[in-house]
């Protein structure tokens, strides 16, 4: 990598490495890059791996992410999309949303209690990779890309929605049940079909998964990977483009 282009990813990495950090840490390639949605064809780059990922799980439901959906297009959204550096084919999205402008969508669905309405959410939605080989490892860097999104947006609070077996994912990254007596609730952005509502401290996500030791805590805080660009130097998702080898068990299911 040249050195103009290491310093445009470390001038865009988020907030938790400063430049001088980033230069600092052990830097990792990745076959494929992570970054945010720009343009039209990125959009449908999206939608296709998006729809691709429900049909294999949830055939009906996919049935109605055949084109873009008008949440893309809200303010507060970014999609994220993983490309083959190969032929830049897509192999994995998320859709990312905050509270800065409006309720989370998940909020459809459910009244969040005080003391995290009160707070600067994300919520993750629309989570979809490739079923082929390296599918996990494409879920573990989006996952990455969606933390470092918010330590980078000071968003204090991530927010899923997940349904059996993703769930178990979840408990083994230390989401906690919002409502922990409450179960499966239905959520209306994904169907109406039963899901367990989570949350995640993004300031504090360093110290618990050092405390237990977490597989995850090298990958997730101590490697540079310049293959995840979060610049913002792209075109809104306006209305009119809207007509593995790492330990996190099962693979993530769409949520």
């Amino acid at each position: 990598m040249s050195e103009i282009s290491k310093a445009h990813h470390f001038n865009t990495l988020s907030s938790p490495y400063g430049a001088p950090l980033a230069a600092s840490l052990p830097e990792e390639l990745l076959p494929f890059t992570v970054r945010l949605v720009r343009n039209k064809e990125d959009l449908n780059k999206a939608v296709e791996i998006r729809h691709a990922a429900y049909a294999r799980h949830l055939p009906m439901f996919a049935e109605t992410l055949k084109t873009a959906e008008t949440d893309d297009a809200e303010k507060g959204v970014v999609i994220l999309l993983a490309e083959s550096k190969l032929d830049g084919s897509p192999l994995g999205t998320m859709r990312i949303q905050t509270n800065q402008y409006q309720p989370l969508c998940l909020e459809q669905s459910i009244d969040l209690p005080e003391w995290l309405k009160s707070r600067s959410l994300a919520e993750a939605t629309r989570l979809g990779v490739t079923n082929e080989k390296g599918g996990r490892l494409v879920t573990t860097v989006l996952f990455k890309a969606y933390y470092q999104y918010c330590l980078q947006t000071d968003v204090e609070w991530m927010v899923v929605t997940a349904r059996a077996p993703v769930d178990r994912t979840y408990d083994r990254l230390l989401f906690n049940d919002v409502f922990p007596d409450a179960g499966y609730i239905p959520i209306h952005h994904v169907g109406n079909l039963p899901h367990r509502v989570m949350s995640f401290n993004v300031n504090t996500a360093k110290d618990r998964w050092t405390q237990v030791k977490h597989p995850l805590l090298g990958f997730m805080c101590s490697t540079f990977h310049p293959d995840i660009d979060l610049s913002s130097q792209r075109q809104p998702c306006t209305p009119s483009m809207t007509l593995s080898t790492f330990p996190l068990g099962d693979a993530m299911l769409p949520m």
